[in-house]
């Protein structure tokens, strides 16, 4: 990185600021700068990279294209540079910082809820939870660790198996007395929400509780299960979910299960973390831990099967 093509910070910070408002004046009030202080620093910048980034029209300024596409840079690097800066200040005050990417509806739905169990236990320690749903690099993103559902396959990483996944039809009470749902047929006739991507979910429960229909792909598709659970509690359809997920909703009675036949999925989740770096204390304790919370899920699961 040659350090001569880096502008000053104050000055990119002007011409977004200024880009975002079209007004060196109201720049001037978000950052307590005067104007003339701005347009000092935009002026700079322009001199620096040897091109006008803003047309003068009158008392307005106007984004030439050079500065168009320079902003669209520049405010992504920006938000990277905040983005890091706070999460650099989190560690102020906590020896034990975990930094974890997880899956949204997991993080809300289980792994949240029990954090506090952590915290009891590792009294010192913080988290910064950041949502991903795909495989990254460990290198390359500042992760501790992640959540992953699929095969334990995620280069550069260890994966331990957490638990699998089992998928329960549910909808309100009001919608399946309302189209007297009795037995499995009767979910062929109705509207079924869709995870999009699982979209064959529906088509292999109904195959599983010996059921024909060439309907199981129609319905409305949503992208987390947390969209397709609220759905449900508000009555639009019948469901298939991870049980794990609504047992909330299934203790107060926003939504019941409509039948006893649930379909464990062959991935399961797990929590991978960088082979090539020493794992910090704090990590190693969420491991265990982590761990031993999905082993308690997996008992929990099995006292809850027939017989």
């Amino acid at each position: 990185m040659k350090r001569g093509f880096i502008p000053p910070v104050d000055s990119l910070i002007a011409f977004e600021c200024a880009a975002r408002h079209g007004s060196f004046t109201r720049a001037a009030e978000e950052l307590f700068l005067t104007q003339g202080a701005v347009s000092k620093q935009v002026r700079l910048l322009e001199g620096r990279l040897g091109v006008e980034l803003f047309r003068r029209v009158r008392q307005r300024i106007v984004l030439t294209d050079a500065g168009r596409l320079y902003l669209h840079d520049i405010r992504g690097t920006l938000e990277k540079m905040t983005n890091a800066t706070r999460q650099v200040m989190s560690f102020a005050g906590s020896a034990d910082v975990l930094n974890l990417a997880v899956l949204p509806t997991f993080g809300t739905r289980w792994l949240a809820p029990r954090l506090p169990r952590f915290h009891e236990r590792y009294p010192k320690a913080s988290f910064n939870l950041t949502v991903r749903l795909t495989p990254f690099d460990f290198e390359v993103e500042p992760f501790d660790g992640a959540i992953h559902f699929g095969e334990p396959v995620w280069a550069g990483a260890f994966a331990e198996p957490l638990f699998h996944e089992d998928v329960i039809p549910v909808a309100s009470r009001a919608f399946r007395d309302r189209y007297m749902i009795r037995k499995p047929e009767d979910l062929a006739g109705v509207l079924r929400l869709h995870q999009s991507t699982r979209p064959d979910a529906w088509q292999k429960w109904f195959q599983q509780a010996g059921v024909e229909t060439d309907t199981a792909f129609q319905g409305p598709r949503f992208d987390q299960f947390s969209m397709i659970s609220q759905a449900a509690v508000s009555g639009l359809g019948a469901a298939l979910v991870p049980r794990f997920f609504v047992e909330d909703e299934l203790a107060s009675g926003s939504l019941v299960k409509l039948f006893d036949i649930s379909q464990r999925q062959p991935s399961a989740y797990h929590f991978v973390y960088p082979v090539n770096r020493t794992l910090r204390p704090v990590v190693s304790a969420f491991k265990s831990w982590l761990i031993e919370e999905a082993r308690e899920q997996e008992q929990d699961r099995e006292a809850l099967l027939p017989g």
